[in-house]
């Protein structure tokens, strides 16, 4: 069965030159240009991955990419941007997004980002059933879940793929780019610093057991410590 990806663009010319060389490497493509219809063809076509050109007319992108999170949790969004300030990708990965590439783009980037993000979400599928005790947390990721014995913290995917790095590596330093290569796929400038917002936002989430501590090691990578 082909892989189905979502494709929303707003240039009729790129639209069709990106969809039919997907759909010549094999993938089942539905090309969007109007963001008011994403969530009706989301619903309906069920796509496993979305590349979503975040300036589009009449809708603001990051706004359209919440709500396509808000559908489907886990589903790699990949962002396609003319911005390169770090913080217009940080703002795209905060809306939900997975990965990004930045217009003007090489198919053959696009289409190994594609690869790269649907092999990262079929191993955390995999990894789906084994629900990790870390202190007081559990660490669901079947339910992209971070859990406490007062509350619940919904995980987006790619914080849950972080997580579960970490976490693998207990008691043990993980190089900063291995982390870098594994999720992003290249260990760019601004991958970096997207990476530093979530090790931010998870320390600050783990930061309510005090006998749970994610150190960071500068030029070195990342100690995810439990005191027993």
């Amino acid at each position: 069965m082909k892989t189905r990806i979502l494709y929303v663009e707003d240039e009729p010319f790129l639209g069709r030159i990106v969809s039919e060389t997907l759909q010549q490497q094999g993938f089942e493509i539905q090309l969007v240009a109007d963001g008011a219809l994403v969530i009706k063809e989301l619903r309906q076509f069920k796509p496993e991955l979305c590349v979503l050109d975040i300036m589009l007319p009449h809708v603001d992108g990051y706004t359209l990419c919440r709500e396509i999170r808000a559908e489907s949790q886990s589903m790699p969004i990949i962002f396609l941007t003319a911005l390169s300030e770090t913080e217009d990708l940080v703002k795209g990965f905060e809306a939900g997004g997975t990965d990004y590439i930045k217009k003007p783009f090489s198919m053959e980037e696009l289409i190994i980002r594609i690869k790269n993000q649907l092999n990262l979400s079929e191993r955390l599928r995999t990894n789906a059933s084994s629900d990790k005790k870390l202190g007081k947390f559990m660490l669901s990721t079947s339910r992209y879940e971070l859990i406490t014995p007062t509350t619940t913290h919904k995980l987006s995917s790619r914080e849950m793929e972080i997580a579960s790095l970490l976490t693998e590596t207990t008691n043990k330093v993980i190089d900063r780019r291995d982390i870098l290569m594994k999720v992003w796929g290249d260990d760019s400038f601004f991958n970096s610093r997207t990476l530093d917002v979530y090790i931010r936002k998870l320390r600050s989430l783990f930061a309510e057991d005090p006998q749970i501590e994610l150190i960071t090691l500068k030029g070195k990578g990342y100690l995810f410590m439990i005191r027993n």
